[in-house]
């Protein structure tokens, strides 16, 4: 049986890595996904059996117990899980968001403390920037850090949004510092926030309110996260260093963005898949629907723009592991893959017909699914101006 979307140029370790994901999925997640969507429950089996694959420490670096893979091995086990189901690959987004920060900018003893047990997936992560009147505007946020003269800091505020809030144990948040700099987003600053698991008081002066009910994304919590006059030491800054905290949260959502992307791919290539089988079952007017030229071209599009999504992800992230700058491709991959998503999902569920708007069917979880990839980590129009601005300092024209 053919299949899209293989990657050319990978390693032996790579190939055998994506295809124990694969088995995984086939295996332990598809026969599962759509009853507990329904049901709202946390994959709690599926998860654990993501930890002992070491999907947890993929990228996180040998030395700190990790297997120390590129941004494109994890991305395309994130679009392998997505297939499967997308809430699960959204388990582990925010946890590899802040392994990658603490990694980057994080100092060596936070790495010692936090990496290894996050490599195990027993520290999980998420990261806070949305607050609930804003979103992609970071620089208006109100939660706000102040030193309390006695070398720590108090932090109150309100934050939205929090992937895992419940069921992590470490929030990488951004909030305000006076800094004293002309520019708003020099007086930003990341904290490591430590808490336990659940919801309600999860640390003196921090609550986790409960799920927030969603149209999909079913299964992951998704949280609001209330600070009030939480005391938290210095040496909880990421990096150490005030006011750096833009910046690196910044450069999380840029590998943010080409995990969503890669979920993305995953969605679209399950709903093909679905689409294809389900047109050489049914039949009209005496032949399957796949000999209808209008099935048949629809099909043909669909494949298209799994591979032209498929095939913008794989670049962003190589130019990420390469070590170059990839703002641009991150966003065009982003954006690129969401819109296709979304439109692929939808073929599929035209072609299903009636049977797709029935719960029975896994193309009904994949349409409301496919919908949250549209905001994720930025909204399409979000990403066409981060790539319009580039463009134009790359051709800005000469007087």
């Amino acid at each position: 049986m053919g299949r899209l979307c293989e990657t050319e140029g990978l390693t032996e370790e790579q190939t055998e890595i994506i295809k124990a994901v694969r088995t995984y999925v086939d295996e332990k997640i598809l026969p599962v996904a759509t009853e507990l969507e329904h049901a709202d429950e946390y994959p709690q089996e599926i998860v654990d059996g993501l930890k002992e694959l070491g999907i947890f420490g993929l990228m996180i670096p040998e030395e700190y117990d990790g297997l120390g893979e590129s941004l494109l091995t994890y991305a395309l086990c994130v679009e392998e899980i997505a297939r499967g189901w997308m809430s699960v690959s959204g388990v582990i987004n925010t946890h590899f968001i802040v392994a990658y920060m603490l990694m980057k900018h994080g100092t060596e003893e936070q790495k010692r403390k936090y990496l290894p047990r996050m490599a195990a997936g027993e520290v999980r992560g998420s990261f806070s920037m949305s607050e609930p009147g804003l979103g992609s505007d970071v620089s208006a946020i109100k939660t706000k850090a102040v030193a309390d003269g006695q070398g720590g800091y108090t932090i109150d505020g309100q934050k939205m949004w929090l992937t895992n809030g419940g069921t992590s144990n470490l929030i990488a948040v951004l909030v305000k510092t006076d800094e004293g700099a002309d520019s708003v987003y020099k007086n930003m600053t990341t904290f490591l926030v430590e808490k336990e698991a659940g919801f309600g008081e999860t640390a003196p002066g921090l609550t986790i309110p409960g799920k927030i009910d969603k149209m999909g994304y079913k299964g992951v919590d998704t949280t609001e996260a209330v600070f009030e006059g939480m005391q938290i030491s210095a040496d909880q800054v990421l990096g150490g260093q005030t006011g750096q905290g833009f910046y690196q949260m910044m450069d999380g959502v840029e590998v943010g963005r080409v995990n969503v992307a890669a979920r993305a791919c995953g969605i679209a290539l399950r709903a093909f898949e679905l689409a294809i089988a389900y047109a050489q079952q049914r039949e009209t007017f005496g032949k399957q629907i796949a000999d209808h030229q209008a099935i048949l071209f629809r099909l043909a599009e669909m494949a298209t723009k799994v591979e032209a999504s498929h095939a913008m992800m794989v670049k962003a992230a190589r130019l990420k592991d390469s070590g170059k700058r990839m703002d641009v491709e991150a966003g065009m991959a982003k954006m690129l893959a969401a819109e296709y998503c979304n439109e692929v999902v939808q073929d599929s569920f035209r072609i299903h017909g009636g049977y797709g708007y029935s719960k029975e069917y896994e193309i009904e979880r994949l349409y409301r699914e496919a919908a949250f990839m549209l905001i994720g980590e930025g909204t399409s129009d979000i990403q066409k101006m981060i790539i319009g601005r580039s463009l134009l300092k790359e051709y800005k024209l000469k007087a």
